[in-house]
């Protein structure tokens, strides 16, 4: 799995090297995948969304410069991704990007094991809709309804019965 995530950020680095690459888009797609690497909220994604060209007067009188504002932008993004590739080839994914991880898998898990190809289809489809929380809420309760009181009741005890879950009250 890591060696995944390093070819995904060896490719971004890559990336910074195509001609009339947009700086922008390298940074949203960046993000995307440093978060789902590392977890949302995370420095990384700090650092890397403060990748920007520098419109200061001062920045843009100095055209004396040998290095141009997009090539400053690129080597401080491939620093950034040099060195996420360092901790993860080092140290492995963070502790909390594990268990966030973990306890995704138990819950997939218990869904997975006691629905119907057709019910996990439903509230997959709900949990990742587009629509406010409070509307979401309501169509899952109904889909769970349909899916009958034993089956939730049985997806609750396998989430909180499993060992991870446990560990960590």
């Amino acid at each position: 799995m890591i060696d995944k995530q390093i070819d995904l950020l060896q490719k971004q680095i890559q990336k910074l090297e195509v001609k009339g690459m947009d700086l922008e888009a390298w940074k949203s797609s960046t993000i995307v995948l440093l978060e789902r690497i590392f977890g949302e909220n995370n420095q990384r994604v700090k650092h890397i969304d403060a990748i920007k060209y520098d419109y200061s007067s001062w920045s843009l009188r100095d055209a004396t410069g040998s290095v141009s504002q997009l090539d400053s932008c690129k080597k401080r993004g491939k620093e950034i991704l040099e060195a996420c590739i360092n901790e993860l080839e080092n140290f492995g994914l963070p502790e909390n990007v594990l268990k966030e991880q973990e306890s995704f898998n138990i819950i997939i898990n218990a869904l997975e094991e006691e629905l119907t190809v057709s019910q996990y289809r439903e509230i997959k489809k709900i949990i990742t809709a587009d629509m406010e929380i409070e509307e979401k809420k309501q169509v899952l309760d109904e889909a769970l309804k349909d899916c009958g009181a034993d089956t939730q009741k049985t997806i609750l005890i396998d989430i909180l019965t499993h060992a991870h879950i446990a560990e960590n009250i």
